[in-house]
């Protein structure tokens, strides 16, 4: 009998929680074994570099702990200032000549110093009779960044086997979820950042991290109504009511979302002027932003594109004794990146 492939637990290490999730491999599909999130504190991770490395430690401890997860071998993923995704267009080559190429002419394409950065890259493979040049996808992350959440993870006798993407981690638990070739505008959105990947012919061909994210919206509720950090999270999600007030959380919200709508149109825009034989099907929102009451109509009108909301784990088998249903539809959608990161293999 074959042995079943080991997988990699995913964390995903936002600026307002950790959320982490464990899967297993059940035939030509998964079954969700362990997840759960972990709230931080203020300031423990900002544009996602570890301010408060002990702390986070100390969440993603407790996690593992009350998940009762005994594999220590763990996925990460990135966003933010400290990490470049860009697509070149190079002459094809063989991957050994790639390898080799990049490494000597990387820094005309990203603003460091290629000393302070580790590099990948893949070669999208897109070469044809009409254009004999390849798309290849550059990634560059800051050293200093990556080395602070290894050193932090292995400081939780955890062995850190990847570190991704958020937008490409997000890619991968879309393919696995919707087993759909159909052109796609991903988009997460977290607590302070907006993630953004359009998906066509089955590989992204955009991808971007914006500075905005839910909690500004929670901190402006908060502020013009005078009232503490939860309960404005709480009418943000629409579970309680505004009462006397909805008009001026309306009015807060429709401001708010529109500058989020307008960085989503954007890139969008800038997709079908390149690709305008290749139309979105549909928005697909993740993140634990994507919950703010309201937020997937607003945008759906707003772009004029059908807009759901992502559930990374509908086509998997669920471990019901130790996962409540009610909780999971809960969590489903914050869990995207952390789900995507749990599909990879923990031997490479």
């Amino acid at each position: 009998m074959a042995k079943k492939e080991k997988l990699i637990t995913g964390v995903d290490i936002g600026s307002h929680a950790v959320k982490v999730c464990q899967l297993e491999r059940a035939g030509d599909s998964y079954r969700l074994v362990a997840l759960g999130c972990g709230a931080l504190p203020p300031g423990a991770v900002e544009d996602g570099t570890l301010q408060d490395p002990e702390e986070v430690g100390r969440v993603v401890r407790a996690l593992f702990n009350n998940l009762k997860i005994k594999s220590n071998k763990v996925g990460i993923s990135i966003s933010g200032y400290s990490v470049i995704v860009k697509k070149i267009q190079l002459e094809v080559m063989d991957e050994e000549e790639l390898a080799e190429y990049i490494m000597s002419e990387a820094e005309q394409y990203i603003p460091f110093d290629i000393e302070d950065v580790y590099l990948d890259f893949q070669d999208l493979r897109t070469a044809s009779e009409e254009n004999e040049r390849t798309d290849v996808m550059l990634v560059a992350a800051k050293k200093e960044v990556i080395d602070d959440y290894l050193t932090m993870l292995q400081e939780q006798k955890l062995q850190p086997m990847l570190v991704d993407v958020d937008g490409f981690a997000l890619e991968n638990i879309w393919h696995i979820a919707s087993a759909s070739e159909e052109n796609v505008a991903l988009v997460d959105i977290g607590a302070a950042k907006m993630n953004i990947n359009i998906i066509a012919d089955g590989a992204s061909v955009l991808a971007r991290d914006i500075a905005v994210g839910s909690e500004q919206l929670t901190d402006q509720i908060a502020h013009a109504l005078g009232i503490d950090y939860d309960e404005a999270e709480k009418i943000k999600l629409g579970l309680v009511p505004a009462g006397d007030r909805e008009r001026e959380i309306s009015d807060i919200f429709t401001q708010t979302c529109t500058q989020w709508v307008l960085e989503i149109k954007k890139a969008i825009d800038l997709y079908l002027s390149n690709n305008p034989d290749k139309p979105l099907s549909r928005l697909v929102l993740s993140g634990g932003g994507s919950k703010v009451s309201g937020l997937k109509k607003f945008i759906g009108r707003e772009t004029g594109l059908e807009t759901v909301q992502f559930n990374p784990f509908a086509n998997m088998k669920v471990n019901k004794k130790k996962i409540d249903q009610e909780y999971l539809d809960k969590v489903a959608p914050e869990m995207a990146i952390a789900a995507g990161l749990a599909i990879r293999p923990a031997q490479f």
